[in-house]
């Protein structure tokens, strides 16, 4: 089997996560005709194409082998430094961005228990990237080799991957109280939810849409919708009389407590299982944040 050239390797994956040649450039610390000059190397000693050129820049499919390989060589590097650091407690990471563990999370579990889960972890020197995406795609990026774990709604292990339960995120409908007072006075019904708008995350989230669906038994909804891209955005926008919105329980728990948002569909209620993948290697990094992870999720989620 060939020996593919570490910093080759490095400058793939800076071109995928940067988006292209010029920010790899900058990353890496070298010049753009330099990072063309290893992707080429890396091209010729492969055989084939490894990014498509196209508006956003793509991996190939030998690409993402690549890229996978290059995430794996940074995970062993920080089982490496995790071992070193139990031997010389003087030793310390440095941070580049080579030495990151990428794993990817939906932006509601960020919002709400998952951080808290990763602080000891990144307390004691573990470099982390945190991608987020909806909880139906996160798991895209571990296809893709760009991660090394996901969380995300889907229950099947991906190839080369292990899957462990989370737990379920509750979400429920919640609006301002005045809001609450002008449109929907006696909550939603099954005939009065086109009349407002629901905050939507983005036009991948379908929550708002499966949450009416869901509690009043529709086939099929269609929903006057606002956009932002934010868990704690989407309150902010909720508090602020934008319209209502479809939430995890655990981001506005204080507030339906303090009288600041009420829930305009107390007697529904939208269960969203969550699952932990990542690759079914043998690390001590990966072990740690499956830990923690799992540990978290156990106190937080239903």
């Amino acid at each position: 089997m060939s020996t593919f050239d570490p910093d080759a390797l490095e400058c793939l994956a800076a071109i995928v996560e940067e988006g292209g040649f010029e920010r790899a450039a900058v990353r890496l610390s070298i010049t753009q005709s330099a990072v063309s000059q290893r992707l080429r190397s890396l091209e010729v000693q492969v055989g084939t194409v490894l990014i498509v050129r196209s508006r956003p820049l793509k991996a190939t499919s030998a690409g993402r082998l690549l890229l996978k390989h290059a995430m794996q060589m940074r995970l062993l590097r920080a089982d490496l430094e995790r071992d070193l650091k139990d031997l010389t407690p003087g030793v310390t990471g440095n941070g580049r961005d080579e030495e990151r563990i990428s794993i990817a999370i939906n932006a509601d579990s960020i919002a709400t228990w998952a951080l808290p889960a990763l602080s000891r972890l990144v307390q004691q020197g573990l470099a982390i990237e945190i991608i987020t995406d909806d909880q139906e795609f996160t798991h895209d990026w571990l296809r893709e080799g760009q991660v090394l774990g996901c969380v995300t709604t889907l229950k099947q292990a991906l190839r080369s991957c292990k899957m462990l339960p989370l737990g379920a995120m509750r979400y429920v409908a919640v609006a301002e109280p005045a809001y609450a007072d002008k449109h929907c006075p006696d909550g939603i019904t099954a005939h009065n939810f086109r009349a407002f708008p629901f905050i939507a995350f983005n036009r991948k989230d379908g929550l708002q849409a499966e949450f009416i669906a869901t509690s009043f038994n529709l086939k099929r909804v269609a929903l006057s919708q606002l956009y932002v891209p934010s868990s704690e955005g989407q309150v902010r926008a909720v508090l602020a009389g934008w319209g209502v919105s479809v939430l995890p329980e655990l981001g506005v728990r204080e507030h339906l407590a303090q009288g600041r948002l009420v829930n305009i569909a107390p007697k529904h209620s939208l269960p969203v299982e969550l699952y932990w993948h990542c690759w079914n290697l043998d690390s001590v990094v990966l072990d740690a944040l499956t830990s923690a992870l799992t540990g978290a999720a156990a106190q937080s989620l239903v």
